[in-house]
């Protein structure tokens, strides 16, 4: 993949340097951006959902094992994408929403990100309770008039204090894996592909939008990541053989939320807002194309999990989870492990235009 070998001497450089280190936890940088507003699903979801009725909850041993509080309702053995992140921009660790007491709290950035969210509010459904991506965008609006509320220089500093802050989002999987290709929603008989991925763009336009006119300028949008070899679709087939099709139908997503993005910070309406692409599928390509270069040499089964693959039952409450968890891409049979997450967040931190466009989160903090 042409790709792929141009991104891995560059991913390579960045291990070298920051010493890798499966769980997270390094060195806190100077401070970059005064907070960071975290908006998404399982793959960044710190905990909103503990307190849900809900079925996608990881607030359970053996999640967190690699975690220095334990089991916090993160879908990993360690880190997130945005854990790694909030050290790179010199934060600490930002708090699920839902475990927000006082404002105080929500000061250095909060996370609204929800377990089996999508940005269509019936994404995710199958698992009952969860915060789909209008309402953490609602949630987001509750803080801003609350920072604004406390803070001693008036609604004008709170503004300012908001707008230089870092605001991630990274939604989209729940629609295609717990929508689209869920056999009990009628989505993939209204819609062809293209026309879904117009859908999900539109919405999330709006969504986008929406977040602007609550204060946020400083935008970091992921798009859906490779799905087509996750261990619940590697699972489908007898010979555990990735998708293609799975890859292939988030790809046009992926293309119109580029080209939107593009289109925003060419002058679409949103006066003063900065908006940079996070190309999360390019890179984890890069790391399944070649695994041993990134220090991987379980690609094909979850760390937790029961029956073929490791993906047929995601990791189950008090399940002996693999020893060398470092080695592992997958953690269950949805999501990545902490050692994969903290390559994102680095490319996404240090990382060139192939996989960061127009600039990175270390550029973006500085304008």
């Amino acid at each position: 993949m042409a790709g792929g070998q141009w991104l891995l001497p560059w991913l390579l450089l960045l291990l070298l340097a920051g010493g890798l280190v499966a769980a997270g936890g390094g060195e806190r940088s100077a401070r970059a951006a005064p907070a960071l507003f975290v908006f998404g699903d399982s793959l960044i979801d710190s905990g909103n959902n503990n307190n849900l009725a809900s079925l996608a909850k990881a607030n359970y041993f053996p999640y967190g094992i690699d975690f220095a509080a334990g089991p916090t309702g993160r879908f990993c053995n360690g880190y997130t994408i945005v854990d790694e992140l909030a050290e790179l921009l010199g934060l600490p660790l930002v708090p699920p929403y839902s475990q927000a007491s006082t404002v105080q709290e929500i000061l250095q950035g909060a996370n609204y990100a929800s377990a089996a969210a999508g940005i269509l509010d019936d994404s995710g459904g199958n698992f009952a309770g969860r915060i789909p991506f209008n309402q953490q965008i609602q949630n987001f609006e509750a803080t801003v008039s609350q920072i604004a509320a406390a803070s001693t220089g008036g609604a004008a500093v709170a503004a300012e204090r908001v707008a230089r802050s870092i605001v991630f989002v990274g939604m989209g999987s729940n629609d295609y894996l717990n929508n689209y290709l869920a056999p009990n929603y009628d989505t993939r008989r209204r819609y062809d592909a293209n026309q879904f991925a117009a859908l999900l763009a539109g919405r999330l336009a709006a969504q986008l939008a929406r977040l602007y006119r609550a204060g946020a300028r400083k935008f970091v949008v992921a798009g859906v990541g490779s799905m087509g070899c996750i261990p619940t679709v590697l699972a489908q087939s007898a010979a555990g053989r990735c998708s293609p099709e799975v890859d292939a139908l988030v790809m046009p997503f992926n293309a119109n939320v580029r080209a939107m993005l593009d289109g925003l910070n060419a002058g679409g309406g949103l006066a003063g807002a900065t908006f940079t692409y996070l190309d999360n599928f390019r890179i984890f390509k890069a790391i399944l194309a070649n695994p041993a270069a990134f220090g991987f040499s379980v690609v094909d089964r979850g760390c937790c999990g029961i029956g073929r693959n490791g993906g047929q039952i995601t990791c189950l409450p008090f399940m002996p989870p693999c020893a060398e968890r470092e080695r592992y891409v997958f953690w269950d049979a949805y999501h990545p492990t902490a050692a994969v997450n903290v390559i994102i967040a680095r490319e996404a931190f240090h990382g060139g235009a192939d996989v960061m466009a127009p600039i990175n989160v270390a550029q973006l903090a500085r304008l």
